[in-house]
């Protein structure tokens, strides 16, 4: 480009020029005019023009862009790269491991070593820990047991465990074939089962059908209608017995698994689970005669017809009760599943696999609830109000009426199905000390427990 040809504009060091047609007011002569005319062309040719001094001046700021650029780039990378560290030490502490909530469960099943199964709730299956420290479960130090009843390996380890011990009890009517049947759990390898009596009231024969298929003619041992239970045996050596569980440390919300033989189906028995969702309940099994079973466990473990005489088991696979009725209402099934608790059930055994009945405990009283009025009609639990039978123990050893039950052995009954379920314990004959109030004090007797009446 023809920079001279150009007029040269005005730049910030330079002022601004009139242009000639404004100084045209006094016109110089034409030896002068040339001759300004020469001068100022020399002047031009001694200005550089503003196209040649623009890169010498702009050099700087692309020289600090550039700098600019590189502190960028270097910042960009460092960050990168710190990124890139942190990621590999996550990766490394195990921070994107497959592992989302761990839970873990004490399983301790009869014949085999205590382990510690962690279940991960993911798709994965479980794993097994090293040995978990020994501990009972009201050892708070212990690892806690807690109902994890989705996994499906936890109970099936548990069923695969109890179902040989879990039979069908047929009752059998004559030429009529069943007439009737229920569930029935193996306590002795000799042939010792307990069901209930409802399972085998009015039975003309009694069949036992395992697990396996294998049927055995059965005969009844003993019954005790008060508290629903039978023991039959059959002739056998071999058998698989259930291993008895406890009630010590036991809680609500504690797992359960209901096994037993519903509606009497072919295939063997069926497997439910569920928790503990109550204890001490009281049930009322025939509204016409007024007979109550007390001191029930309640479990929402479904249980259904033919499941009576059944095992509800702990999560170690140990006998808790014997499943016995379920709760209904106008709608059906409430979800509600009751069982015979094992700290009852064991002594009934034992006395009817010795002398065939059992001798219940008798206090000889009616009875009802009492409270004790606090202040601004607040009610507490008391005891039992009684009203003394003729010729009753309690009566021979001081009681009045009126007197109300606080406690037996030093342990409080506060209600009337309390102190029934309580007594259940006991066996006539048993010494006992009652706590009784009277006007405000409290005093204790001590009585020879009377037989409950047949």
């Amino acid at each position: 480009m023809d920079i001279t040809s150009q007029s040269p504009s005005p730049t910030p060091d330079q002022p601004f020029k009139q242009a000639p047609e404004e100084q045209a007011s006094e016109e110089p002569a034409p030896e002068e005019q040339a001759s300004e005319e020469q001068a100022s062309e020399e002047q031009a040719s001694e200005e550089p023009a503003p196209e040649e001094q623009a890169p010498e001046e702009q050099a700087p700021e692309q020289e600090a862009e550039s700098e600019g650029g590189v502190y960028v780039a270097i910042a960009l990378g460092s960050a990168i790269l710190a990124s890139l560290l942190t990621a590999a030490v996550f990766w490394l502490s195990g921070a994107f491991d497959r592992e989302e909530i761990r839970i873990t469960e004490v399983i301790e099943l009869p014949g085999a070593e205590r382990t510690t199964s962690t279940l991960i709730a993911s798709d994965s299956a479980p794993s097994t820990l090293p040995e978990a420290k020994q501990g009972s479960q009201s050892d708070p130090s212990a690892v806690s047991t807690v109902p994890i009843l989705g996994s499906v390996d936890l109970v099936a380890e548990v069923a695969a465990r109890t179902i040989p011990s879990i039979v069908t009890v047929q009752s059998l009517d004559g030429d009529r074939g069943v007439d009737g049947s229920g569930s029935g759990v193996v306590i002795r390898s000799d042939g010792y089962i307990v069901t209930n009596q409802h399972v085998i009231e009015g039975a003309h024969e009694l069949r036992v059908i395992m697990s396996d298929g294998l049927s055995y003619p059965a005969e009844l041992v003993g019954a005790d209608p008060l508290m629903d239970i039978a023991v039959i045996k059959l002739e056998a050596n071999d058998l698989p017995p259930i291993a008895f569980g406890t009630m010590d440390g036991l809680r609500t919300g504690a797992p359960a698994i209901a096994v037993g033989n519903p509606l009497g189906l072919d295939g063997g028995p069926s497997v439910t689970a569920g928790v503990i969702s109550a204890f001490d309940r009281s049930l009322v099994t025939d509204f016409l005669t007024g007979e109550t079973l007390f001191g029930l466990l309640q479990t929402d473990a479904p249980i259904t017809r033919g499941s009576s005489g059944g095992a509800l088991l702990d999560i170690e696979g140990r006998l808790l009760g014997i499943t016995t009725a379920i709760g209904l209402s106008d709608v059906g099934a409430e979800g509600l599943g009751f069982a015979i608790p094992i700290n009852l059930l064991e002594d009934i055994v034992q006395d009817l696999m010795s002398t065939g009945e059992v001798q219940h405990a008798f206090l000889g009283i009616r009875g009802s609830s009492a409270l004790d009025e606090l202040d601004r009609g607040v009610a507490s639990p008391l005891g039992v109000a009684i009203s003394l039978l003729d010729d009753s123990a309690i009566g021979a050893a001081g009681a009045e009426e009126g007197d109300v039950i606080v406690a037996l052995d030093g342990v409080p009954v506060r209600s009337m199905p309390l102190l029934v379920a309580r007594l259940r314990e006991y066996r006539a004959g048993d010494h006992v000390t009652v706590t009784l109030q009277r006007e405000g004090e409290q005093f204790d007797i001590r009585l020879t427990l009377d037989r409950y009446p047949s």
